[in-house]
């Protein structure tokens, strides 16, 4: 009894509001995203199974629809230049709606390196500090990601920002021009101001979190 009643405690994060608000993501654009998986991972599939990572970005935008914009398009981004066009799975706008672009069973071209198994979260936004300065945005990323740590079971050493892509132990990178590629959106100090907050929220709500972090990995980069 007392196992099955902690099991219970550790599943307890709701599902937040999830406006479903999809982007073009038909044959054509899938085709190309199982090509670029074959390029870059070495697994031809558009599929995104078993996600063990959660990647935090900010659009560098101040709206919602440009970015919901940029990610329509099914064309080479402007510095990467490789098909399908960009994406992320959830944008969370600056009044904290949540929206879902993509289904978290297909794969977004949103951090080189770790596409095969991230779900991206983009905010709207132009800075971390923004994002972390603006409550009603920062409370519903966090029970966002809390939530989908919950459902996929990834720990929240794994629940990292775009800048730290290279020191996560998932990433891989065929593509040798590729492998020290990342942004400058979310780095780790920031990150660590958020997962503390995320930490905070899980203890709040009963869900296990796992381990908090990783040895130190070199980048190499």
């Amino acid at each position: 009894m007392l196992v099955a009643l902690v099991g219970a405690a550790q599943a307890a994060a709701p599902r937040p509001p999830i406006v479903q608000k999809p982007i073009p993501y038909g044959p054509k654009r899938r085709a190309e995203m199982a090509a670029y998986a074959k390029r870059h991972y070495g697994i031809d599939t558009w599929r995104l199974r078993n996600p063990r990572v959660i990647v935090e970005h900010y659009t560098a935008s101040e709206t919602f629809s440009s970015a919901y914009y940029l990610f329509s398009l099914d064309v080479r981004d402007g510095e990467l230049h490789e098909l399908p066009g960009i994406c992320a799975h959830f944008v969370i706008d600056k009044d904290g709606t949540i929206y879902q672009l993509v289904p978290t069973t297909i794969m977004c071209r949103h951090t080189v390196g770790l596409n095969y198994t991230a779900i991206g979260v983009e905010h709207v936004g132009t800075s971390d500090q923004e994002i972390l300065g603006r409550p009603a945005q920062l409370a519903a990323s966090l029970r966002l990601t809390l939530w989908l740590m919950q459902t996929y079971g990834i720990h929240l050493r794994d629940v990292i920002g775009h800048n730290e892509s290279l020191t996560s132990p998932y990433h891989h990178e065929l593509y040798r021009a590729w492998r020290c590629q990342t942004h400058a959106d979310w780095k780790r100090a920031d990150m660590d101001v958020y997962r503390t907050d995320l930490a905070r929220l899980a203890r709040r709500e009963h869900v296990a979190i796992g381990p908090t972090s990783y040895p130190s990995r070199p980048t190499g980069c």
